[in-house]
């Protein structure tokens, strides 16, 4: 296989290196000062185990790629990015190619799908940061990340173009299962992904509070409502396991959820409207009351417009606005 990695952030460019780094043909595709700083000095990839300069090929245009045929498309772009990168993929890329949707959200495969015959999930449990061009930090060691995969909208555990992705994840620090199932781990993921809102408005105090759990309640409470499987606390806790052991990487800044390290690099958009947003949608469709989620997609979105930087806010006021 031949990984084109589409969107070489935090996950992305994580995922992409690792693979390059264990042998694996990798093409990243970034964007901006991103893809500059790793066409001139290679990408830096640090984790507590070290500090890893790769010189992985690297373009900033998806149709810059020469396609032969052996390729898998890693699809890591932010969700209000899937649009026009699939727009981009599917001029030069055959419709026939893999595309594997390496994203939180559940929005991101039903559009692949619209493109593209062959369209796979990854369930992305990856602490990892960006917030410098050519540079990602992998949080986790040894184990960088758990990267489950399943064809969409389902599919056999042995489809072979899932198990070969997993068995190259597998050999490059990370871990992957291939399921049949893989759109009820992403929903579960969901459900805990509600937090990254709290996270970037009001930083390391709002990852314990109280705006965190009524979110997840309305997330469940929807995806009850809307009949939509999902994988129980219980699974999800016993997936992770102690798998994953976020540490800090002497010399480097460690970021916040990936909604949070949108803010702090001033990108003016956010995956929140597919995140809390998800979840708003759902509760109108079913009749579900959804106000803190609904509070929570307003407000990030006017700090990412207004480029404010997270963590700017208390659980307090936040709450505040609840009630008022």
């Amino acid at each position: 296989m031949r990984f084109i990695v589409f969107g070489a952030g935090a996950v992305g460019g994580v995922v992409g290196g690792r693979l390059f780094g264990h042998g694996h043909d990798v093409v990243l595709v970034a964007r901006g000062e991103h893809a500059k700083a790793i066409a001139k000095d290679g990408l830096t990839l640090a984790s507590a185990t070290g500090v890893d300069e790769l010189d992985v090929p690297v373009t900033e245009r998806v149709d810059k790629v020469a396609w032969t045929g052996d390729e898998v498309v890693l699809l890591a772009v932010k969700s209000q990015d899937t649009e026009d990168a699939l727009r981009q993929l599917a001029s030069v890329a055959p419709s026939s190619t893999p595309v594997v949707c390496v994203q939180n959200g559940v929005a991101n495969e039903p559009g692949a799908l619209r493109r593209f015959s062959n369209v796979y999930g990854i369930c992305v449990m990856c602490p990892a940061t960006f917030l410098k061009p050519g540079v990602v930090v992998a949080e986790s060691s040894p184990t960088t990340a758990l990267l489950d995969i399943g064809r969409y909208p389902s599919g056999g555990d042995t489809d072979k173009v899932a198990v070969g992705v997993a068995e190259a994840l597998n050999a490059s620090t990370m871990e992957s299962v291939a399921r049949p199932d893989i759109m009820r781990w992403k929903y579960a993921k969901l459900v805990r992904n509600l937090a990254n809102a709290v996270d970037a408005l009001c930083g390391p105090a709002g990852r314990s509070s109280e705006l965190v759990q009524m979110a997840r309640e309305e997330g469940e409470a929807c995806l009850a409502a809307a009949g939509i499987a999902y994988a129980s606390r219980e699974e999800d806790d016993a997936r992770r396991g102690d798998r994953l052991h976020p540490t800090e990487v002497v010399g480097y800044e460690r970021g916040g959820s990936s909604t949070w390290q949108s803010l702090a690099r001033s990108e003016g958009t956010t995956e929140v409207d597919y995140l809390n947003g998800e979840i708003v949608l759902l509760g109108r469709l079913h009749g579900v009351p959804t106000p803190v989620n609904e509070l929570l997609q307003r407000l990030v979105n006017q700090m990412a417009r207004a480029r404010s930087r997270p963590g700017t806010m208390t659980p307090e006021e936040v709450l505040s606005l609840l009630s008022a």
